[in-house]
């Protein structure tokens, strides 16, 4: 159930962007008051992100009463923080539904809204597709206006800074505004800043400070001497000069909850020439006391009663997969005091609370950089570290060229853990964990992991520790099977799989967890189950030896079907002329859409009545 916008007189009456700006500059404070508890109390009643939108929603609303959005375009960072943004925007009714499925998406989608105009998920990427959306709005000639919103944490990612880089090499009109929620940049905030900021962003200062560099412009030495003089005494109030060496004119720090300051100051910078950035300081949880004091906790919440003012408990069962890692962290690093952990920025989601608190000297959070988080582990390594990446399958993705250059190709001893393989459900398609073990697989030197359990998984992690090379273990999101974990280490036999039941015609060779969701086929059909642990290297005497008393193989994993570990038994039938029929379960040649993971699972055909119905038809057909 929607919440009731009867409550709500003001938001009422702005739905669309549109209707927002032809309301009366005084009723945005009223208007911000209510679209921040609307914005609470939807996300409690459907789950989501909640303390990143609390922080953002006079900026919000700002850029959309001084833009003309969607003619101007808006391009928000990652999208934790664009709730409001979905809410001003036509898709206020629809907010109960959001990241579920067939409901709104988590991030801004451009399939969903003219507004979302890029469809976000991973960090870091607004500056550079704002600023291809600059070059051609002046080549449009149309006045189009360009606004990138990136958050503190984002801003860190190497992209961020290759894109301000380039954008002020060619001093394209465009807005970036840094959105400082965390990280000290500055503490100077409060009504000087903002009147400072209202001056550097007015007319006069820019006339001014625009017309000195042309008087100054044919002497060399007088000019030098006026920059440095100029950036002295910014620097005495704003920490902007590494803006400016990038050629962006700066602007800040201003309070983001001051709606306005704000929308005066974005005002006086809508119609600035060349590379701006306003720098504004917020607060995540903003105007909910819980989420203001936990802005970890709140940042993603399950439904809850906002008026209890805390988190419903979660229930004592299985642990998950990542705190298993979180605990394999400690053990091992208690027995080896090589043993560095990394983490691009995902200490809480990858399980590594407990590990960065005991060894806090080999704990090491590179912020959002997921390349530097793959090379910094090389150099580690090269210097007879044992360094461990604990990262999600979609963020390694970013770490390719890393992987494969820095750490495969010179054999290097880093362990990836990897979080989030296969589904993960409600975050959608840009956090699937579809193609790592293809991906993977085709990188020489390699060894790739698939636990089919709690156990399977610590005692791979510590196989894959003492690899004397680079070593994958790949373990789904969520609770595990409930299977005992034995506390004692023991090295897998490398490249080993494991049959699990004897039956005869059909083999199903299963990687990963979905062996849970096969077992009742595997009975049903009287069918071989093995557990193939290894996806490279891979049990090929085992498949081979199947092969020879077995009629066909199905193979079963959470990853895409194309160039997965199933292909990776064709090639080998193929390569030893072994003709069997095989039918390949798996992830399709699409992006998986947003749901629960039992309901993709279902609706894919991989929850165990789906894998038993496809197995039965193939061999009818």
């Amino acid at each position: 159930m929607s919440v009731d916008i009867s409550n709500f007189p003001n938001l009422a009456l702005a739905d669309t962007p549109v209707e927002l700006r032809s309301l009366p500059f005084e009723r945005l404070p009223v208007l911000c008051n209510e679209l921040r508890e609307y914005l609470l109390r939807s996300v409690s009643r459907s789950s989501g992100h909640l303390a990143s939108g609390l922080g953002t929603v006079e900026l919000t609303v700002a850029l959309h009463y001084v833009y003309n959005t969607p003619f101007d375009r808006l391009v928000w960072d990652v999208g934790h923080q664009a709730y409001p943004h979905k809410i001003l925007t036509g898709r206020r009714d629809r907010m109960q539904s959001i990241r579920q499925k067939d409901g709104l998406h988590p991030f801004p989608w451009r399939g969903e809204s003219e507004y979302d105009v890029l469809s976000v998920g991973h960090s870091s990427t607004s500056i550079g597709a704002a600023l291809g959306m600059a070059v051609a709005a002046e080549s449009e000639g149309l006045g189009r206006k360009v606004v990138a919103v990136i958050g503190d944490g984002a801003i860190t990612a190497g992209m961020a800074f290759e894109a301000l880089n380039h954008a002020g090499d060619v001093h394209k009109d465009m807005l970036v505004v840094l959105n400082d929620n965390e990280m000290s940049i500055s503490e100077n905030v409060g009504a000087l800043n903002n009147h400072l900021a209202r001056i550097m962003s007015g007319k006069l200062y820019t006339t001014i400070r625009e017309g000195g560099k042309k008087v100054l412009a044919g002497l060399p030495p007088v000019k030098e001497l006026a920059k440095r003089a100029e950036e002295h005494l910014k620097g005495m109030v704003v920490p902007g000069t590494l803006f400016e060496e990038f050629g962006f004119n700066y602007i800040g720090p201003i309070d983001g909850h001051d709606i306005n300051a704000l929308v005066e100051t974005l005002r006086n910078m809508r119609n600035l020439k060349g590379p701006q950035l306003l720098h504004v300081k917020t607060k995540k949880g903003k105007g909910y006391e819980p989420a203001e004091k936990d802005p970890i906790g709140y940042h993603g919440v399950p439904k809850f009663n906002p008026d209890e003012c805390t988190l419903p408990k979660a229930s004592g069962g299985k642990p998950s997969f990542s705190a298993i890692f979180g605990q394999w962290l400690c053990d091992m690093a208690a027995k080896d005091e090589r043993l560095v952990g990394i983490t691009p920025a995902m200490r809480e989601g990858s399980g590594l609370v407990k590990f960065s608190q005991q060894y806090p000297d080999r704990y090491f959070d590179v912020a959002i950089a997921e390349q530097h988080a793959v090379t910094f582990a090389a150099g580690l390594a090269i210097a007879d570290q044992k360094p461990v990446v604990a990262i999600y399958s979609s963020f390694l993705q970013r770490a390719y060229d890393q992987l494969i250059h820095d750490v495969a190709l010179q054999e290097l001893p880093v362990l990836f853990a990897i979080d989030r393989a296969g589904l993960v459900g409600a975050d959608g398609p840009t956090h699937q964990g579809a193609f790592d073990i293809s991906f993977l697989r085709t990188v020489p030197n390699m060894v790739i992991m698939t636990p089919s359990d709690e156990n399977e998984c610590r005692q791979m992690l510590y196989t894959g520790y003492q690899c004397n090379g680079p070593a994958a273990v790949r373990y789904p999101r969520g609770s595990g099977t409930g299977i005992q974990v034995e506390s004692e280490m023991q090295a897998l036999a490398l490249g080993k799989g494991r049959i699990v039941r004897q039956g005869k015609g059909t083999a199903i060779l299963a990687f990963g967890t979905l062996l849970q969701q096969a077992k009742a086929a595997a009975e049903a059909l009287d069918a071989t189950l093995v557990d193939m642990r290894f996806v490279k290297p891979m049990d090929e005497a085992l498949v081979l030896s199947l092969a020879a008393t077995h009629d066909q193989f199905v193979t079963l994993e959470d990853n895409a079907i194309m160039g997965g570990a199933g292909s990776a038994v064709n090639e080998l039938l193929m390569r030893s002329k072994q003709c069997k029929p095989v039918l390949n379960l798996g992830l399709p040649d699409r992006f998986v859409e947003q749901g629960t993971q039992e309901e993709i699972y279902a609706l894919l055909g991989l929850d165990g009545a789906g894998i038993q119905r496809s197995i039965e038809q193939w061999l009818q057909a």
